[in-house]
């Protein structure tokens, strides 16, 4: 079959063939009389081989040791093949997020297009302190845009700069908390983890929702963030969280003070006064669980909390009785003044 004929039926382009013959890679097994090259049935079938190799990535000179040596293992270029595929789709990955940043801040110039371009050089530099740098002082005339933050958030693990990018995305307004809400569904704990504390500090009702669902996270650092920041907000959904967070000692300090702040609404109060003094009863001989509870109880309000503390002060552990009396002391001179 002449490489006319050959070009036809397989697809590859007569010069593309030449190319194959010059490297030795698929070499016609005879030539016409007028010296043209004459391909045999064995050669296309080396030429579809090469192809098929080709649309795995690999380049020329790996295919014709592939063909060329049959005692070659496939597992290891397969292997760096995958690697390098991962690599690029990496790459490509960072390219199509950087165009989307360009794009939603609807530049209108070039100029626009390249400050944008080197902001988001800056919060993707390997140095924390220039990262930082762009997030707190960005040009005058090119703040950071509230998408470009938010993807920033949950990509950040330095705990400064997450600091400075969460402050930033705070004031920007615009819809950050549905950017966000993917991270808070993200298979990587770490990525939950950001989403959620950035929404938690983000101001308004909008992320009541996610932070909502967040309470079930398998992660107690999420359900925290969520506890704490659905509790400021008057949420009494989170009552059950803080009062575990008490309980389990996390952020057991924070979590009295909000559950104090939630019991300031009497009909909140009934319901987290039957929450602590449930856990009292499922954990008579644990000390330290008690004291924490002794604690929320003394944010309570005084009316309703003395009651509890005086039956705490004589408790059969010592160091319970002790710290439910001086926080009943601390409550009868607050009424006294």
């Amino acid at each position: 079959m002449l490489i006319g004929e050959v070009a036809r039926r397989s697809g590859v382009s007569t010069r593309m063939l030449r190319h194959y013959d010059t490297l030795g890679l698929v070499r016609p097994t005879g030539r016409t009389v007028g010296g043209y090259r004459e391909y045999s049935a064995a050669d296309i079938r080396r030429i579809f081989h090469v192809e098929s190799l080709r649309s795995l990535g690999l380049s020329l000179r790996e295919i014709g040791r592939v063909l060329d040596d049959p005692a070659f293992a496939p597992s290891a270029l397969v292997a760096d093949l995958i690697r390098r595929t991962e690599e690029r789709l990496e790459r490509e990955q960072e390219l199509l997020e950087r165009l989307r940043a360009v794009d939603a801040s609807a530049p209108a110039s070039w100029p626009e297009v390249l400050r944008i371009v080197e902001l988001l050089h800056g919060l993707t530099s390997a140095s924390g302190a220039r990262r930082q740098q762009t997030v707190l002082a960005p040009a005058e005339d090119m703040p950071v845009p509230a998408e470009v933050l938010a993807e920033a958030v949950l990509a950040e693990s330095d705990l400064n700069v997450a600091g400075a990018l969460r402050w930033a995305l705070a004031r920007a307004g615009g819809d950050v908390v549905a950017r966000l809400a993917a991270g808070a569904r993200a298979a990587d704990v770490e990525v939950r983890r950001r989403a959620v504390l950035a929404i938690a500090e983000t101001p308004g009702e909008e992320g009541a929702a996610v932070l909502t669902d967040a309470l079930a996270d398998p992660d107690v650092t999420v359900r925290k963030y969520a506890a704490l920041a659905l509790g400021a907000r008057g949420v009494t959904a989170a009552v059950p969280a803080l009062v575990g967070m008490v309980v389990a000692g996390t952020s057991d300090v924070e979590a009295s003070e909000v559950l104090g702040a939630l019991a300031r609404d009497s009909g909140c109060a009934d319901r987290i006064m039957t929450a602590l003094t449930g856990e009292l009863d499922a954990h008579p001989t644990d000390a330290a669980v008690r004291i924490r509870v002794a604690q929320a109880l003394a944010e309570m309000p005084r009316t309703i909390a003395q009651g509890a503390l005086r039956r705490l002060a004589g408790d059969g552990d010592r160091s319970v009785a002790l710290v439910a009396s001086a926080l009943v002391d601390v409550l009868e001179r607050g009424s006294a003044d």
